[in-house]
């Protein structure tokens, strides 16, 4: 059974299906996926930054997410750092993982990956999340 408040993410999160993120958990873990095709890219071949940058925060928010629902709480990125390194090339799939590094009363810090389809690693980042009751946000 999906949890109330990820079933209102999924609903209410219209920048994520635009990207086609598919988001599952496995072994305690959560990973998320989205196909680079042609409204990801920015060249003939690779994709633009700035979809690779939406999968990681939402990869790392899902993680996030993860860690405060069962407190009735969602999150909001505070601080995002990404390093690109390697591109995201057209016909392959994202692969984003994440995992806490510490969780506080109300601020949690999360370290993800992505990987295409093939094992190549693309980028690393972190991020830190501040939560707060899901009512604030009508969930």
């Amino acid at each position: 059974m999906i949890h109330p408040i990820v079933q209102g993410y999924i609903a209410n999160n219209h920048f994520g299906a635009m990207l086609d993120l598919e988001f599952f958990v496995e072994d305690g873990k959560i990973i998320n996926r989205m196909p680079i095709d042609k409204k990801h890219l920015a060249t003939p071949f690779a994709a633009h930054g700035g979809a690779v940058s939406a999968f990681m925060d939402a990869t790392m928010g899902i993680c996030a997410l993860s860690q405060v629902i069962d407190d009735n709480h969602v999150v909001s990125t505070i601080e995002m750092k990404i390093s690109f390194v390697s591109p995201a090339i057209s016909g392959k799939k994202l692969i984003g993982s994440a995992q806490t590094i510490k969780k506080g009363k109300r601020i949690v810090f999360i370290e993800g990956q992505i990987h295409d389809d093939t094992g190549n690693l693309i980028a690393v980042g972190s991020g830190t999340f501040n939560s707060y009751p899901a009512k604030k946000m009508g969930l």
